[in-house]
């Protein structure tokens, strides 16, 4: 079969060239404006969609079109930097792949890569599932720092999951730099163990399940985008009703991000009766911020071990909360929720659960005992919540931006009664509204009734109360409407 080379190189290479240039995108997206990589089309324009094999760069920076029987080499001009890795691999392989881009000026614009099987090549398994899923992961990323030629991988494989080696090792030779620097390293080291003979089989076990968190988290960078206040608002109106004071304060604190593309210097640590919500606030931040949030329950948690993890000489060691917090979200940049902050000095096990959370709010990096790396925390935000603030401790106290939550007036849980709380109640039912009457004087009773209970949570569950009453009067005594006024009210609640 007769090969075309366009390369203009002559055939008794002196020595190995790099034909490309490598440049820097953070693009989540490729174009033929921004393409993954440009090909030489200067001797041949080449079709929209196409296939061949990427040469083996120990040899040849270029592809290998596949045209019939006739097989062309074009050099490869400019590269994302975060695709280098990948097409080294997939030379490597000898991955047959289908090309889709466009001739234009200074090249032919490669903008997507998919597999593509004949001629009995290397197939990965699931079709191009792996291939896709590395490219998902690289558009994802930020683009990497110069690489040192030593500490290149060249590990190879072919399984789709990132729970076996051989995929882990794959994904870590394509990540390359994209991923930040000790973790990589980190991941270098585990690998090793995970393939060694010399460690017993329970140490190796751990060092894939270790490899296996680590790998499937999207380590991102700590560039947020700025906020937009009127949806920011709008926002926290649709979450709490009243608590001007507060609205401000939160969109105070968050407006940072404007300016400075980071997260806040402080956490939020929200204070008040129980049922004022305080939890509300923070879901309601964590969609403002458009990030994935986690809760941590300080109530919960007895031992720091719970946060920390168990260390790996233990048959049964697992990561702790915070790392499965992680995993969970499956990515670094996350909202932390930590509920009951007052009880996390009262620990029962040995040590002080509070003492680990410091390591976590000082965004200086936070290391898993199961995990044994340091795991980057600059794009956490802690938002906390708390009932008593005196039980917190200084230390972290001096963590947050602390808000105090009022409880809400008389007249406030009157409106939030009447407009949110029956309303939602009555939609979720199936209840009509003129099926139900509350009249004013039904209202003050009701009211009346909870005046020595904070925030409205026992409203709601008064608003249960009267609409399953409602409905039982309706569907067995057959009534058109049930009318509730004072004396009803206090016959119900008392």
């Amino acid at each position: 079969m007769p090969v075309f080379d366009f390369s203009s190189a002559s055939e008794e290479k002196e020595a190995f060239v790099c034909t490309y240039t490598a440049f820097t995108s953070d693009s989540s997206e490729k174009t033929p404006d921004d393409p993954i990589l440009v090909l030489d089309n200067r001797q041949k324009q080449w079709s929209h969609h196409s296939t061949g094999v990427f040469c083996n760069q120990s040899q040849w920076t270029a592809f290998e079109f596949k045209e019939e029987d006739e097989t062309f080499r074009s050099n490869i001009l400019r590269i994302d930097a975060r695709f280098v890795n990948l097409i080294k691999w997939l030379g490597e392989n000898h991955i047959n792949v289908l090309l889709s881009g466009e001739n234009r000026a200074d090249g032919y614009a490669v903008y997507k890569i998919r597999e593509n099987a004949f001629h009995g090549g290397t197939k990965l398994s699931a079709a191009d599932g792996f291939l896709q899923y590395v490219m998902e992961r690289l558009l994802s990323s930020s683009a990497p720092e110069q690489e040192d030629e030593d500490e290149e991988l060249d590990e190879s494989g072919d399984s789709m999951k990132l729970t076996s080696i051989q995929s882990i090792s794959d994904f870590l030779n394509c990540a390359g730099r994209t991923m930040p620097d000790n973790i990589r390293l980190w991941a270098r080291r585990n690998l090793a163990v995970a393939r060694s003979s010399e460690v017993s089989a329970e140490e190796r076990r751990h060092a894939q399940r270790a490899l296996s968190i680590m790998t499937n988290i999207q380590w991102k960078n700590n560039y947020f985008e700025a906020i937009d206040p009127v949806e920011a608002r709008r926002i926290l109106d649709e979450e709490l009703y009243g608590m001007e004071k507060v609205k401000q304060r939160i969109m105070e604190t968050i407006i940072q991000i404007n300016r400075t593309h980071t997260l806040p210097a402080y956490g939020l640590l929200l204070v008040g009766p129980a049922g004022t919500g305080k939890s509300q606030i923070a879901y309601a931040v964590a969609r403002i911020l458009k990030l994935p949030w986690t809760t941590l329950d300080m109530s919960s948690i007895n031992d720091p071990e719970q946060l920390t993890g168990s260390s790996r000489i233990y048959g049964n060691a697992k990561p702790g909360i915070i790392m499965d917090a992680f995993s969970m979200a499956g990515e670094s940049n996350l909202v932390f929720i930590i509920n009951e902050l007052d009880k996390a000095a009262s620990g029962k096990g040995n040590g002080n659960p509070a003492d680990v959370l410091l390591t976590l709010l000082d965004n200086l990096g936070f290391t898993d005992n199961y995990m044994e790396c340091m795991i980057p925390t600059g794009g956490v935000y802690p938002i906390a919540t708390a009932n008593v603030k005196e039980d917190i401790s200084a230390p972290l106290m001096s963590r947050f931006a602390v808000i105090d939550i009022p409880d809400y007036t008389q007249e406030e849980k009157k409106i939030i009664f009447s407009k949110f709380a029956l309303p939602k109640v009555l939609k979720r039912i199936g209840l009509l509204q003129g099926e139900i009457v509350l009249t004013g004087e039904g209202l003050d009773e009701l009211i009346e009734q909870y005046k020595n209970t904070s925030g409205i949570r026992d409203l709601e569950q008064a608003a249960e109360h009267l609409a399953a009453n409602a409905l039982y009067q309706i569907e067995v005594d057959h009534v058109k409407q049930v009318v509730f006024d004072a004396e009803m009210v206090k016959k119900l609640f008392a």
